[in-house]
């Protein structure tokens, strides 16, 4: 991509080149405070981040680690969750190796539901990217109170034809080896994000190269970084299911996916509630689900760790609150 974008932009190609190779030198250090686990399920727990009130579970993805929501003590959803009258509590689906067998279904019927279950009643759930997809799912199939989505696809439809197109071919190219691994290794998904925007992930590091090493922007830029490739490899049925029957046949937004028999919809008994954005190039709003909706005006990663999450959490606190129904 450095090559490709510095052949009419050279300045911005060695810019960029500098960055990565501040980036790799950078020293990494975890700031998050150590959790307790509440409950397992298997490979699955849940940290207990403490607050007063109903349970909150924060659903992340499948796709990267789930510390996105816990990035550091002053950049954390679940931090700020326990400050709006719920018990904040942040999903790990743990590893990979561990669920082999499972789909995204198999996820949450295995997995997600039993830990809802185990809290008792008004549990609200608040799901990030595909976390929210299986979020909206668990609530099929489970009683909950609520349900909030942050960046969430449900109809895959809404992606450009052309990036659905790019990302089933880049699954036949990777099947093969996919299928000998029993896993979708990480990197594949992400040159697959990489390749939406390449003149913003060059044009990043480009930045990153002018930046204070030894300030908080610097730092953070290493942690989301380090955060958006470090995931587990995706589950060999978990990532057919997606790339097949969501991005390809898109039943979700059909109205055609089922998980164990039963049907699965966007439409609930319970308020629903989708965090979106127009500058979202990994979920394009038009993919979101049927539901009233919150615009955030800020990317993907962006509405959670960057300065509109003041914006979201407000909106979050108040859809969250007890009191109201």
């Amino acid at each position: 991509m450095v090559r490709s974008v510095g052949e009419k932009q050279p300045e911005l190609a060695r810019a960029a080149l500098e960055g990565l190779a501040t980036y790799e030198r950078a020293e990494r250090r975890d700031l998050r405070s150590r959790r307790d686990v509440l409950a397992e399920a298997g490979a699955a727990r849940l940290y207990d981040f403490g607050g007063n009130g109903p349970p909150a579970v924060l659903v992340p993805s499948l796709i990267n680690p789930p510390h996105v929501l816990d990035l550091d003590d002053e950049v954390s959803l679940a931090k700020a969750v326990t400050g709006m009258g719920r018990r904040s509590l942040l999903l790990d689906w743990g590893s990979a190796r561990e669920r082999l067998d499972l789909d995204i279904g198999g996820h949450i019927e295995r997995l997600l539901l039993p830990l809802i279950e185990g809290l008792g009643g008004r549990v609200a759930l608040v799901g990030y990217c595909l976390g929210g997809t299986m979020a909206v799912a668990a609530a099929n199939l489970t009683g909950v109170e609520r349900v909030a989505t942050i960046a969430a696809p449900w109809c895959f439809a809404g992606y450009p034809k052309g990036s659905r197109a790019s990302l089933l071919d880049l699954w036949q190219a990777a099947r093969h080896t996919a299928d000998r691994l029993n896993v979708l290794p990480m990197e594949v998904l992400q040159a697959a994000f990489w390749s939406l925007d390449p003149q913003r992930t060059v044009s990043k590091f480009a930045r990153f190269a002018q930046l204070d090493a030894d300030g908080a922007e610097a730092r953070r830029f290493v942690m989301l970084e380090d955060w958006a490739n470090e995931g587990e490899p995706l589950p060999l049925p978990a990532a057919r299911e997606l790339i097949e029957d969501f991005f390809t046949a898109d039943l979700p937004g059909k109205g055609a996916w089922e998980i164990g028999g039963r049907a699965i919809t966007d439409v609930l008994g319970v308020p629903l509630l989708h965090f979106t954005s127009a500058q979202d190039r990994i979920t394009p709003d038009a993919s979101a689900a049927h539901g009233d909706r919150e615009e955030i005006a800020a990317g993907h990663v962006g509405m959670v760790v960057g300065s509109a999450r003041r914006q979201l959490q407000g909106a979050l606190a108040a859809f969250l609150d007890p009191a109201c129904r």
